[in-house]
């Protein structure tokens, strides 16, 4: 390691990119989580936090997609700037000529308008610096790099990171399988705290599919970390990394799981192919074996009661019927009036227009991204 002191270093400030909409619920969780000074900002956070407290939330959160640490930031209006001020940056702290990288970026209102090209030349600088210290460089790899970076422009500002994370942190590790346009495990996660479900009755989703909202469910009650399944690597990247502090972050993290009790959390699906699938993502998980899944359509249940009932409808590919999908959302809509009552129900959907031929008034709606859809989660209350 050289003596080179970073950004992050110095200010204890790092970032947390998130889904638009979930600002203030990510601020939320980061806080309870122990980040101090949060600013939420367009789809991210900015947030001081101690060493153990980063980690925490890398391990930890469940609504968070990447976790940045800031390098350096600069005043930057062209590309050979970019390059000659990366290229002083001791890449040998972060990276060695054996271990791979990637780099994804980001850049909006400012001289530099190419997101591609800024990531481009961050390479170039990167690569040329190795070469010129050591005769030979470390490769890239887009999909599955040692470390991560980030390039972001915004205003003519630049900031080189570190991404703390490993990846997007969706990529929760469970889902071996899954059906057409599963949802992410974020927004599913982030779905299930705008519940409030706490375990004090059943959850219920009868349509499933893959099992995404239910395997959230289940990681929420149990309190299983986010990132249990995965594997982070850029995280032991960082310069000043403390792995007994991480293992034992993590030790005391795992030991406050607690098991599912048997039928808590119950899903049901018209197709028992993406049946098979939320079984097999359930199986990754400590308790998964305990919620209850049926090959079955909505519409042949008899009733629920006293349950909190939790779905993303199909749409499109995942509609599987020649019905109008109008009319199959009112039919829906009918279903939760007339069979579910004294229970709470939450659809989600990735287009908004759909909410409206539910036929049921909402408690309240709001706005969740999904991928690329800019979808509504509604609350309907079922007397």
């Amino acid at each position: 390691m050289s003596n080179a002191n970073y950004r992050y270093q110095e200010t204890d400030e790092f970032f947390a990119q998130i889904a638009g909409g979930l600002e203030d619920i990510g601020a939320e969780e980061i806080g309870e989580l122990g980040a101090r000074d949060i600013v939420p900002v367009y789809r991210g956070l900015r947030f001081r936090a101690s060493a153990e407290v980063l980690y925490g939330i890398n391990y930890k959160s469940r609504l968070v997609s990447r976790v940045l640490a800031p390098l350096d930031r600069f005043n930057c209006h062209n590309t050979d700037y970019l390059y000659r001020r990366a290229k002083n940056i001791e890449w040998g702290d972060f990276l060695s000529v054996d271990k791979t990288f990637a780099i994804y970026s980001n850049v909006a209102n400012s001289s530099i308008r190419h997101s591609k090209y800024a990531a481009l030349r961050l390479k170039d600088a990167i690569v040329d610096a190795f070469r010129e210290k050591e005769g030979v460089r470390p490769s890239v790899n887009r999909l599955n790099p040692d470390v991560w970076f980030n390039i972001d422009i915004h205003d003519n500002i630049a900031t080189i990171s570190l991404e703390t994370s490993g990846g997007a942190m969706h990529r929760r590790g469970y889902r071996k399988s899954t059906g057409a346009a599963p949802i992410q495990e974020t927004a599913a996660a982030a779905i299930i705290r705008m519940t409030g479900w706490d375990g004090a009755r059943k959850l219920i989703d009868p349509m499933c599919g893959s099992g995404t909202l239910i395997a959230e469910a289940l990681m929420s009650y149990c309190r299983i970390p986010a990132s249990y399944l995965r594997n982070n690597r850029t995280i032991e990247s960082m310069p000043d990394f403390d792995s007994r502090l991480w293992a034992k972050m993590s030790q005391t993290a795992d030991s406050m799981i607690r098991p599912l009790p048997d039928g808590l959390i119950v899903g049901s699906d018209i197709d028992s192919r993406v049946l098979a699938d939320a079984r097999k993502n359930l199986a990754a998980l400590p308790g998964g074996q305990n919620v209850h899944l049926e090959a079955t359509n909505w519409r042949n249940i008899e009733s629920i009661t006293d349950a909190t009932i939790v779905t993303n409808p199909p749409y499109g590919r995942r509609l599987n019927t020649r019905e109008p999908i109008g009319d199959f959302y009112k039919s829906f809509g009918d279903f939760l009036k007339q069979r579910c009552t004294g229970s709470e129900a939450f659809i989600y959907v990735g287009d908004r227009e759909l909410l409206k031929t539910v036929g049921l008034r909402t408690k309240w709606k709001k706005p969740l991204v999904n991928g690329s859809l800019d979808g509504r989660l509604a609350k309907y209350e079922l007397y």
